[in-house]
């Protein structure tokens, strides 16, 4: 256990040295910085013998990092897919928690969740899927597969509510991306503080759901 927890911090360690890398341009440097943070948290839960889909889920995690570190569509768009795969990795792991919440006893704050969640999902036809030109299937795909992921952490017991929180600022993190690479002015000030905002939510999120299942 505690060699799994060593491997994590160094992985946070990693993603801490990033975030001064995050608008540097393409470069092997950058894309390593940014694939191996997430990385050692797979290799985290494998020692602290997690599940295997949160395992998985986590290395998914890092090939879509390296791919989003690199330019084009074509690397967004494998990108969009490991991390699409990821949070359907994420959804079965959440689902098999024992002692999960029913519908009837989520409290008003998940309920809260629940709401905010569809609204996001459904209000994206008018502001984001008009914006993404030939993507608009893999991203309203995507946007599909996120939220049922988000929706199934709500659903986690009070013990595993570090992964619940670590699930929303994943979510979070790819609302932020979304709105900085469809809706901003590449290179404008605004996005690029939507880019140093992007980071730090989502390692911090895959931090926390590894935390929240791998030692709940």
């Amino acid at each position: 256990m505690t060699g799994a927890m060593g491997v994590a911090g160094a992985g946070a360690v990693i993603a801490l040295i990033y975030q001064t890398k995050v608008n540097a341009g393409e470069s092997a440097l950058r894309s390593g910085l940014k694939t191996v943070p997430v990385a050692l948290f797979a290799i985290a839960a494998l020692l602290a013998g997690a599940p295997w889909l949160l395992v998985l889920g986590l290395a998914l995690g890092a090939v879509g990092d390296f791919a989003l570190s690199r330019k084009g569509d074509s690397a967004f768009i494998a990108g969009l897919g490991s991390f699409a795969l990821a949070h359907l990795a994420y959804a079965v792991v959440f689902v098999g928690v024992e002692a999960r919440l029913a519908p009837f006893d989520l409290t008003p704050m998940r309920w809260l969740g629940v709401a905010a969640l569809v609204i996001m999902a459904q209000s994206t036809v008018v502001w984001l899927l008009p914006h993404v030109g030939g993507m608009k299937r893999p991203v309203a795909a995507y946007v599909a597969i996120i939220s049922a992921m988000g929706l199934a952490a709500l659903h986690l017991p009070a013990t595993h509510g570090l992964a619940m929180l670590g699930a929303g600022l994943f979510v979070l993190s790819d609302l932020v991306l979304s709105i900085e690479r469809f809706r901003m002015k590449e290179d404008s000030p605004a996005a690029r503080g939507a880019s140093h905002l992007v980071w730090p939510l989502y390692w911090v999120g895959q931090g926390l759901i590894l935390v929240g299942i791998a030692w709940s």
